[in-house]
Formats: structure tokens, sequence, C-alpha cells
């Protein structure tokens, strides 16, 4: 992957980052990273905010534009709008809703068959975490001190989701159906609300 791509990755992954952090996460000179930045910032893929500090220059803080986001963007995405709004005219609402149902249950019997061989909290929350990052998602699972944090830092369904938000509400209901009763799960950061990303707390005694 070439750099520029990396940089992109890490905005879209890990949020706003300055020059300096992008360097030495990346093991460039700085001086590198900003020739790069320069250049994405000239195809508007990434922007900057400058925050002061009491002491020398501003930092700016580089993070990916509207179209800098696109890039992760792919044609199954546009594709599923498409579907959708097609759907809907020759369907209408029940259509739609029976069409996300069985997208839900789909992935539902695909998930459940695989956390199945999971044991406990932690083993199966690491598989889903697995599956949703072999599905797209960029998924990663964090340490919360309510207790664990599944952060989605792409969604594939994203432009879908943006036309039909029951798409969002039906990931939800998937997880509670994938952990049971013993768990509790909240979205915490919604993508399509003008979060970075989607994250869910999700948390069982057992954690």
């Amino acid at each position: 992957m070439k750099t520029p791509e990396l940089i992109l990755l890490q905005l879209k992954t890990l949020g706003p980052h300055s020059a300096k952090m992008l360097a030495e996460r990346l093991e460039i000179t700085p001086m590198g990273i900003r020739q790069h930045l320069q250049s994405l910032e000239k195809r508007e893929l990434v922007c900057y905010e400058e925050t002061r500090t009491k002491v020398g220059r501003p930092t700016r803080y580089w993070s990916l534009t509207q179209q800098g986001h696109a890039q992760f963007a792919n044609s199954h995405d546009r594709l599923a709008k498409t579907l959708l709004e097609s759907a809907h005219e020759l369907f209408g609402a029940e259509g739609i809703e029976r069409l996300i149902l069985a997208r839900e249950e789909k992935l539902f019997r695909r998930y459940a068959e695989e956390l199945a061989e999971e044991e406990n909290p932690l083993g199966k929350l690491s598989r889903l975490v697995r599956l949703r990052q072999h599905d797209g998602y960029m998924a990663e699972l964090l340490d919360h001190p309510q207790g664990k944090l599944l952060v989605e830092n792409h969604c594939p369904i994203g432009v879908a989701a943006n036309a039909c938000s029951k798409l969002c509400n039906s990931e939800l209901q998937l997880f509670h159906r994938l952990l049971g009763q013993g768990y509790q799960i909240e979205r915490t950061a919604h993508a399509i609300s003008g979060s970075r990303h989607c994250a869910y707390l999700i948390q069982t005694q057992e954690l």
C-alpha cells in the first residue's frame, strides 16, 4: 500500500492526527508526511483544523473530508442503495421491511454458526469482530470502563443506510439476537448521524 493510501487509512480508522503523529506511526519523516498531506489536500481528500497551545505554533490536526471518506466506499454499497430504491418503488415499505429482515436473517445464521464455537463472552466478541472485519467494517474491540466497545471504523452499507435508516436498526437488532439476553448493547456513536464511526457499548457480568 502506498504512503498516501496509508495516511488515508490511518485517518479513517483512528481519526484526526497531526503530521508528527502520522510520521511516528508510519515511520516516515515529518517533512515527507507533510508533502503527502499537502498533495492529499489539493485533491480535497483531507483537511485540517488548528489547535492552539500556550507555547509555540498552533498544531494542525488532519482528518478526512467527505471525498476522503468516499475513497472507502465501494460499488456494492451503491448497488445496495439502488436496489433499496427499486424495491421501494416496486413493493413499497413492506417490501423494504422484508428485504432488510431477509438480510438480517442471512447474517444471523452465518454469524451464529461461528459464535457457537466460542464458550466465553470475550471469545464470542472477538469472533464477532473478526466476522465484521471480514465483511468490511474495519471493526475493533476496545476496553471500556463499563465493558467492551465494538467500534466499526467503516460502514460498507453506509450509502444505503443513509437512504434507509432501518438498515442501521437491523444491525443493532442483529447484535442483540447473536449475543442474547445476558448482554446489554447500546449504540454510542453513529456514522450517519455525523460520527466518524459506529460504536456499540457491550456489557455483561462475565466480561
